[in-house]
């Protein structure tokens, strides 16, 4: 079926290009305890490695360096509540244009520190989506910045499938694919860059229970949003976007709901065993694995781990 925007792997074969002088290859990793618990053979795929600590470098990076130079000049815009503005900070610095980020109270304090430390002019609002979109759009009238949308961006899709497309090429190929899913960037980047090269693969997306929009969109079988979020992975809160929502649904076997428990859990285990420090938004996926078993038993999975930004300041030894 053709996708939205007409969306394909070329798409995500020429971000790949245009981010290589810029965006890490990062590592896959392996852990035979962890594929023990599991049943099956994992293998990580480190994003928590990736500049400024998350996938988001991709995306970001992609839409900076597809813009026309006159129109680059004037910099870019976009609304976040941590990876998104970090990564599109960053990637603007790469081509020397100014960035804005319009940031929601209630942002990770060490997310919005990264943001300023990048370089971006920061803009303040509530705490809601529409207040997010208002402020962007009132920045960017004022500015003549390009809108780069945390994740209902081409572009930006784009680039996040990049991961997928290095994770094949690394492990050699896999059955099952799953990356966590909040405004479905990462999820359908991935998955039409893994469909693209295995038509017959298996996509999943990981969710937390406490915020889960795609969940309900694909059980209703329509966009559905009306969902004030709660949960501990602040990189999920965000809302399913109307073009990634068309992606996964073409794309994408199911959504895989998880608690918060199990989320804490998995992020433990990942920090135990394969000694790395994710976010609680990686973890959904290790968790979602242990938690629907019947999907990926005595199967080749590819894991993305998303981000590796902990506040360590919320971390209750920290303050000891």
């Amino acid at each position: 079926m053709e996708t939205p925007h007409r969306l394909t792997l070329a798409d995500i074969r020429d971000a790949a290009a245009r981010i290589a002088p810029h965006a890490q290859v990062t590592p896959l990793l392996r852990s035979r305890s962890l594929d023990d618990l599991a049943g099956a053979e994992l293998h990580f795929k480190c994003e928590h490695l990736q500049r400024m600590g998350a996938f988001k470098f991709r995306g970001a990076c992609n839409a900076v360096w597809s813009l026309p130079d006159d129109v680059a000049q004037r910099g870019v815009v976009t609304h976040s509540s941590g990876n998104h503005g970090a990564a599109l900070a960053l990637a603007a610095s790469t081509r020397g244009i100014l960035c804005h980020v319009v940031v929601p109270e209630g942002a990770v304090k060490s997310k919005l520190a990264a943001i300023e430390r990048y370089g971006a002019h920061l803009h303040h609002c509530a705490a809601t989506i529409a207040a997010r979109e208002q402020t962007a759009a009132r920045v960017q009238q004022q500015t003549g910045a390009t809108l780069v949308h945390p994740y209902a961006d081409p572009r930006v899709i784009a680039g996040q499938g990049t991961a997928a497309l290095e994770l094949l090429q690394q492990s050699g190929g896999v059955d099952v694919l799953i990356t966590p899913v909040g405004g479905g960037g990462l999820s359908s980047g991935c998955a039409i860059a893994a469909r693209g090269v295995n038509p017959g693969i298996a996509i999943y997306a990981a969710e937390p229970e406490g915020a889960p929009d795609a969940f309900e969109s694909f059980r209703r079988g329509e966009r559905f949003t009306d969902i004030v979020p709660q949960t501990i992975a602040d990189g999920l809160r965000g809302t399913l976007g109307e073009i990634n929502f068309a992606l996964m649904r073409d794309n994408v076997n199911a959504v895989l709901p998880v608690s918060e428990a199990q989320i804490v859990a998995a992020m433990r285990l990942i920090w135990e065993r394969l000694k790395q420090i994710v976010e609680p938004s990686s973890a959904t996926v290790l968790a979602a694995i242990l938690r629907h078993p019947q999907h990926f038993a005595g199967k080749r999975v590819g894991v993305v781990l998303s981000g590796g930004n902990v506040d360590l300041d919320a971390l209750p030894w920290m303050n000891t």
